[in-house]
């Protein structure tokens, strides 16, 4: 039996409470490689917050067979045609997944293989779980009016691979065509 006592967490509200919750905002000065329309992105505020994380880190970071979980909230927005989005990311752990559970507003997962051929999106609603296979990029884009939360559980020695989709991006973007939220072939 382990003697690991790890402090109480509470979920309320879509909100993570108590424990050690690492907080993380992203705001578009973060987020220069990931939008297609340059000339939009550089007319919009540098501080404007895109999305913010909570994340609960009950083990040291590449522990393996622990698992983490955060919570992601998107606000409402786009540059140009584009919706905000996240960073999006492969695991380090390539065969490492995934699972996203939508809680509140509307919204699109983005995900492609990993010899960035493939790139295809499934629709997030209240309610709406997701499982996200080993080998797969990821990133969410909020399509509504409000805030697009989601809570994701993920292996704690799956690790973050931005760098791949920082230089390469995916191969497809998800822009607003009349109201519709559209992958298109990226410019």
């Amino acid at each position: 039996m382990s003697d690991i006592v790890f402090p109480k967490l509470h979920f309320s509200g879509n909100r993570l409470s108590g424990g050690l919750i690492d907080r993380l905002a992203r705001r578009l000065g973060d987020l220069g490689d990931i939008f297609s329309d340059r000339a939009a992105y550089a007319r919009m505020p540098a501080d404007q917050v895109v999305y913010e994380v909570e994340s609960y880190f009950p083990v040291p970071d590449g522990t393996e067979g622990g698992v983490f979980l955060g919570i992601t909230y998107i606000h409402p927005g786009k540059v140009g045609q584009e919706y905000f989005m996240t960073k999006g990311h492969f695991h380090q752990i390539r065969n490492r997944a995934e699972v996203y559970i939508c809680m509140e507003g509307e919204g699109m997962l983005i995900l492609m293989n990993e010899d960035h051929s493939v790139t295809w999106a499934e629709r997030m609603e209240p309610g709406s779980v997701h499982y996200i296979n080993g080998h797969t990029a990821h990133r969410t884009a909020n399509t509504g009016k409000g805030v697009l939360s989601f809570g994701a559980f993920w292996p704690s020695d799956a690790g973050h691979d931005y760098q791949t989709i920082s230089e390469k991006g995916f191969s497809k973007i998800l822009v607003d065509i009349n109201g519709v939220p559209t992958l298109i072939n990226k410019p």
